[in-house]
């Protein structure tokens, strides 16, 4: 009995009407183990997560954790387990004890058990100084955390999570993990659904999902090695020379633009071939890379996912924005601060950003981030200090800016209930762009984005990547001088995430000047400009390889490390308030 699995799914699969959401799925989950689903956006992850955690009934096969069959006996693993959804459920008016309390409550904690449990898991949650503080004032990483203490205070020997580090700054998702890692090692049983390949690679085995069905499952070292001999890296001045070679040689499948060059994926199965091979080392130094579980991740999908692998190596060119100066930086900040009552959000912030830069803005959850970009947007004033955009005082010339600029929020401002055109023609109306102009407007917007053909669907029908690729083109069709986005990249999967950011690099090749904010360090590798911030300030600006050439020697440095380096070099210094005097 020792060795059955404490989670055992033989066949399972759920159906909505004809289509099938899980198909066919065996796994088996031994104590003290974590294994990570992952796929692309719709592959049926939540879904086979709700299944384990008896919320749904499988439509064929069966499923037991714990022994106790899903079904005939959900009741009996719905008391045992802890299951953090995406939309995990916290009350914003109670504070931190107060969830955790009420959470042990409904599960039946003495409360002798309860004090000591408490104690321990809001220090190691680093919660325990934010005991008296409401939800509803928490940053995302501390409500992450605060979440899974209320599922881990009744000591469940299965804890099931979907998605834990959505939208969590890098540090924040260190410290989720060593509670998880803790948490095994004492022998609970996890499961894990992911979007972050890093997360993925701290997980004992693996399973790829696609289209509700299981693609691959190994462990990490084991899924990398299929990578073997497909992945390079160019070392080159001269990217545009690269891609002319590579545009529609169809066994090139995905290409990154880094600051130290190009890294591509290759079609085992096509392979590179001799020709392209010396014409590419025509152009610079071509060595194999080591495979990463986001270039398998690639090589996995190329047959199976909806989003077609090739495409973001054949982008259709951008068009040129509607304003341009021949002299100085589009985005320019003098001195600029905003407080929110006592709070100081940002703090004395001077920045210059030049046409056709990609600045990426990289900080804890509360760092300040959103607050700068919508003050750039002109959707919140500065407190003190100027800001020009495009040659706009965003504080005097609100309605000029709106048309030179473009804005993707977080949450992706569409209308679910309209369709692809009638979302692009609301936000065409609303960039003042006339009839004539608003046909070649959307198709030059829809083109590179790959969305011909969905005119007609509604858009809470679309994926999460095609919401992602419709916000960016509603945002670019008036071809902004600037264009900002706020975490445009929070859940989506490595191979969507690769199109985008050609999408990214379209435009600012195009002369666009790009501020994009992301708590995904790989992404940091795509900016040119990188700006690292700490409590309303700019602590160190700079290209990645400047950055990391600062804090350390040794190339095989992440740039998570490189930014949890520059934090914990900050906090070291006498920190700076954030509260004013009244």
């Amino acid at each position: 009995m020792e060795d059955r699995p404490v989670i055992e799914a033989v066949q399972l699969g759920k159906r909505y009407r004809s289509h099938p959401a899980v198909a066919d799925i065996s796994l088996a989950v031994g104590r003290g183990e974590i294994v990570g689903l992952v796929g692309p956006d719709g592959a049926g992850k939540t879904t086979m997560l709700q299944l384990l955690a008896a919320i749904l009934d499988p439509s064929e096969g069966h499923c037991a954790v714990l022994g106790f069959d899903t079904v005939r006996r959900a009741h009996e693993v719905t008391a045992r387990i802890g299951y953090m959804a995406q939309g995990f459920t916290l009350y914003d008016r109670l504070t931190v004890e107060e969830n955790i309390r009420f959470a042990a409550h409904i599960r039946d904690v003495p409360a002798a058990a309860f004090e000591q449990r408490q104690e321990r898991l809001l220090a190691m949650a680093g919660l325990a100084p934010f005991k008296q503080r409401r939800e509803g004032q928490l940053s995302g990483g501390m409500r992450k955390k605060l979440a899974l203490c209320t599922n881990l205070v009744h000591e469940p020997p299965v804890l099931l999570l979907d998605e834990p580090g959505l939208g969590v700054d890098p540090i924040s998702r260190r410290e989720l993990w060593r509670i998880l890692e803790s948490f095994r090692d004492n022998g609970t049983t996890i499961v894990v659904t992911t979007s972050y390949m890093d997360e993925a690679e701290r997980c004992d085995r693996v399973m790829f999902v696609d289209h509700g069905r299981d693609i691959a499952f190994g462990t990490p070292p084991e899924l990398c090695g299929r990578g073997a001999g497909a992945v390079f890296r160019l070392a080159s001045t001269n990217p545009e020379a690269f891609e002319k070679l590579a545009r529609g040689d169809r066994g090139i499948l995905d290409i990154e633009h880094r600051a130290a060059g190009i890294r591509f994926v290759v079609d085992p199965s096509v392979g590179l071939s001799p020709e392209l091979r010396t014409e590419i080392e025509r152009i610079g130094e071509l060595v194999e890379a080591e495979p990463t579980l986001d270039d398998v991740f690639i090589l996995l999908g190329k047959d199976t996912t909806s989003v077609d692998a090739a495409s973001a190596v054949s982008v259709r060119p951008i068009g040129r924005h509607s304003w341009s100066s021949t002299e100085g930086p589009t985005i320019v900040m003098r001195d600029v601060t905003r407080r929110f009552g006592r709070f100081v959000a940002v703090d004395r912030l001077s920045l210059d950003v030049q046409p056709g830069e990609i600045l990426g803005l990289l900080g804890a959850n509360g760092a300040g981030k959103t607050t700068l970009i919508r003050m750039m947007c002109g959707l919140l004033p500065p407190s003190e200090g100027v800001i020009r955009v495009a040659g706009v005082d965003v504080t005097l010339e609100p309605r000029l800016l709106r048309q030179r600029i473009g804005y993707m929020s977080q949450r992706f401002s569409l209308y679910p209930d309209l369709t692809v055109s009638e979302n692009l023609h609301f936000f065409a109306r609303a960039y003042g762009l006339n009839r004539e102009t608003m046909a070649a407007a959307m198709d030059g917007a829809m083109a590179p984005a790959g969305l011909h053909g969905l005119d007609d669907n509604i858009v809470r029908d679309l994926s999460g990547a095609l919401r992602q690729r419709l916000a960016l083109s509603c945002a670019i069709l008036h071809r902004p001088a600037a264009l900002f986005l706020d975490e445009p990249s929070s859940g989506v999967d490595p191979l969507s995430r690769a199109r985008f950011w050609s999408l990214i690099r379209g435009l600012a090749d195009a002369g666009s000047t790009v501020v994009v904010s992301t708590h995904y360090m790989e992404e940091a590798s795509y900016c040119r400009m990188l700006a690292l911030m700490h409590e309303g300030r700019i602590i160190a600006l700079g290209g990645a390889s400047e950055l990391r050439a600062a804090i350390t020697v040794d190339p095989d440095v992440t740039m998570e490390d490189v930014f949890a380096a520059y934090i914990e070099r900050e906090l070291g210094r006498a920190p700076p308030t954030r509260e004013v005097a009244a």
